[in-house]
């Protein structure tokens, strides 16, 4: 029989395979990969045309000005608006 008290080789390998368990048990709770989600396949994205003008608005030549007039930068809701469905 292995488990008998004058062979202690099965003590010896309890180590590395209770250490790949315990590496193993860890990966699979952290990482989750069975539970990720795949964002390529299971995510409907659907395109529309491009809409909008493309006409000239202003043209300035040669200013020292050190920023832009009318700019909202700070104002994210003006610059970013949500798209009625």
């Amino acid at each position: 029989m292995i488990f008998n008290d004058d062979n202690g080789l099965w003590l010896l390998s309890l180590g590395p395979a209770g250490a790949t368990g315990l590496y193993w048990m860890l990966y699979r709770y952290y990482r989750n990969t069975d539970k990720s989600h795949d964002f390529e396949h299971e995510t409907t994205v659907e395109a529309q045309p491009v809409t909008g003008s493309d006409h000239k608005v202003d043209e300035i030549h040669g200013t020292r000005e050190k920023f832009i007039r009318g700019n909202n930068v700070n104002n994210y809701r003006q610059r970013v608006q949500r798209m009625d469905e």
